[in-house]
């Protein structure tokens, strides 16, 4: 495992970039940022974790709401700067309350819309 995780292109911040995809049916849930230590432990624990950029700490994902990933798979691509988790999700994986953080369609005008139902508040979840 040393091996790999030395392997892996790490930016200026010791960070890599994880797309996060449902095992089953492949809608792209979340992206992330994992360090050499993230990346570790989903390898040997099972569970998607990452590295938080606004907390600066190391965070298994579902640890506050239950909406754990457990990972099927990791991939990485050709350059080792990527990685691709598929994972079975539990619940929503965004922290705004819907299964995926792409939940809104941008039209050609620039303006959003919200395409995907909220499955919990998140103040509920994670307090105010």
């Amino acid at each position: 495992m040393d091996e790999f995780l030395d392997n892996l292109k790490y930016d200026e911040h010791g960070l890599t970039t994880a797309i996060v995809q449902d095992a089953e049916n492949g809608e792209v849930l979340m992206v992330a940022h994992m360090n050499r230590e993230a990346v570790r432990r989903t390898l040997t624990e099972g569970l998607g974790c990452f590295w938080s950029r606004s907390r600066r700490k190391l965070w298994v994902k579902g640890e506050t709401s239950g909406h754990v990933q457990k990972v099927r798979e990791m991939r990485v691509d050709c350059d080792k700067d990527v990685l691709l988790l598929k994972v079975e999700q539990t619940g929503a994986a965004c922290h705004t309350g819907y299964r995926s953080c792409f939940y809104r369609t941008v039209s050609p005008e620039g303006e959003l819309a919200v395409v995907e139902e909220r499955l919990v508040d998140p103040d509920e979840v994670y307090g105010k």
